[in-house]
């Protein structure tokens, strides 16, 4: 019981009591529904965050272009001093690093709120909470965009959702 997962000893050999009122908190935070989304919602902003980044710098379309004023002439950016040249593309890149983080902590937040919800009202744990809370995630996600764009994100977010579950709990081969 004081050891991690795979009988591993904690570092600097101390040892954890499951009856610590600290490790209760903890325990409990992380079984509530609240706490699993809160923390796939930072997690997911997080990794958002990393992936804008990455693919924000590997974009081919960055602008070439910038304003050279208020009401001014287009300045192509190879022209501007490198110092405004960094300014620009690291604005860029921030913005969008910024815009998919959100999007990516929205997903995991709801994701994992509706999977944790879906499954404390069934008391079941397959692959049907997966492919129900997809399909709620993509339709909540797809809302704006009219009862077909609903229709395609429930029906995109149950797929995926399911196919990552079934990878998942596949037998482990050793």
């Amino acid at each position: 019981m004081n050891s991690l997962p795979g009988g591993i000893s904690p570092p600097g050999g101390r040892t954890y009591d499951p009856n610590d009122p600290n490790i209760k908190a903890m325990n409990a935070m992380m079984e509530s529904c609240f706490g699993k989304s809160a923390i796939a919602g930072v997690m997911g902003f997080g990794m958002g965050g990393l992936f804008g980044i990455f693919m924000a710098s590997m974009s081919y379309d960055t602008p070439f272009h910038t304003a050279g004023g208020p009401g001014g002439p287009v300045k192509p950016v190879a022209e501007l001093p490198l110092r405004e040249q960094l300014k620009v593309g690291f604005r860029d890149m921030g913005s969008r690093s910024y815009s998919t983080a959100k999007n990516f902590g929205k997903v995991g937040l709801l994701f994992s709120g509706i999977e944790c919800g879906i499954e404390g009202f069934r008391a079941k744990n397959d692959l049907a909470n997966g492919a129900a809370a997809g399909c709620l995630t993509g339709g909540i996600l797809a809302r704006s965009g009219g009862p077909t764009a609903v229709a395609g994100g429930c029906a995109a977010f149950a797929a995926f959702s399911a196919a990552i579950d079934v990878w998942l709990r596949q037998p482990k081969e050793e």
